[in-house]
């Protein structure tokens, strides 16, 4: 019998060593309105479904070079969910204790997810102001304070961030479009995908357009085009994952050409549609994401190839999205 390691076998030795390389796959059913070819950059099939599985493991590595993360250590994270996934992976892999705070609006696929895979979740409220001390980066910060040998990751401020889609997400498009890609179109949360996605596809060809996907409550749209951040575009909205109340350090202003604002409803709705027509089954961002592309159907040519970057995966939702009675109650659907 040949000895165990003479097998021509391809083994990685952690999970984290799968993240990335994710498929491009084209969209038909729900595109029928636009005139050009549409690819979906589809990051569920990262370990943790979701993108933020390429980030996680970035801002960690980067934390442990530099001596702010140490052996034995706590990751604390304000987190929607996702981000908080791939740093819980990325802990129970390297011996990391995980604190994420969160919002009240979040799924509970969300936040039991967290939970199964090692994570302390603290739940705090979602309508208060981001410098409020009950806010979920308030309690973040502070419990980075207060718990010894801890590192909070700010993924909002922190560049390791954006970084990793320059050094992954953007090569990869590049290289599966054979650098035909001609508009990114990318939900804007954090800003770290779309910001260095986007430089990175700039640095090869200037012309390519870079389409932000904004939603109504969030700041973002109005300060693109103004300068102007208006505390009056600020309220509270259903959408996750996308649209802030606060200006992260990881949104590139001038690497975005153009900001879409989509409404829960519209985002919902199309998300819905995806799975059903497409079987894509992907969280709410995917869904606004695409109709806030196919909202902006008259700026596109047959020529063009756009490549729509999702974010994450239906089973955080199914009991919003996708349960009938949730979308009734938010009169998504009609009775």
């Amino acid at each position: 019998m040949l000895p165990f390691n003479s097998y021509a076998m391809q083994i990685y030795d952690n999970i984290l060593q799968t993240i990335g390389n994710t498929p491009l796959v084209e969209l038909h059913k729900v595109t029928t309105e636009l005139p050009c070819r549409v690819l979906m950059k589809v990051e569920t099939f990262n370990p943790g479904h979701s993108i933020k599985d390429r980030m996680a493991l970035k801002m960690v590595e980067d934390a442990e070079a530099r001596g702010d993360l140490k052996p034995g250590g706590t990751i604390i994270e304000c987190t929607s969910g996702n981000t908080g996934m791939g740093l819980a992976l990325a802990g129970a892999v390297k011996g990391y204790k995980c604190i994420f705070t969160t919002t009240d609006k979040q799924s509970k696929e969300k936040l039991d997810i967290l939970r199964a895979v090692g994570a302390e979740v603290i739940v705090c409220p979602t309508d208060v102001a981001p410098d409020d001390p009950k806010s979920y980066y308030s309690v973040a910060e502070q419990l980075s304070k207060e718990t010894p040998n801890s590192y909070w990751f700010n993924q909002y401020d922190n560049l390791s961030n954006r970084q990793a889609h320059y050094e992954s997400t953007g090569p990869e498009i590049w290289k599966q479009t054979d650098g035909r890609v001609s508009h990114l179109v990318v939900g804007v949360g954090t800003g770290g995908t779309i910001s260095g996605t986007g430089r990175y596809l700039k640095e090869q060809n200037p012309d390519i357009k870079v389409w932000g996907i904004d939603t109504y409550g969030s700041v973002f749209k109005k300060y693109h085009e103004t300068g102007e951040f208006d505390e009056k575009e600020i309220y509270s909205y259903i959408t996750e994952g996308i649209g802030e109340d606060i200006l992260p350090k990881n949104v590139d202003f001038e690497v975005i050409d153009f900001f879409e604002k989509v409404t829960d409803k519209d985002g919902a709705i199309m998300a819905r549609r995806l799975a059903r027509e497409e079987g894509l089954l992907l969280g709410y961002s995917a869904g606004s994401a695409v109709a806030g592309l196919l909202q902006l159907k008259d700026k596109l040519k047959p020529e063009d190839l756009v490549v729509v970057v999702i974010h994450d995966h239906g089973s955080r939702y199914v009991g919003k999205i996708y349960n009938d009675e949730w979308m009734k109650e938010n009169k998504f659907l009609e009775e």
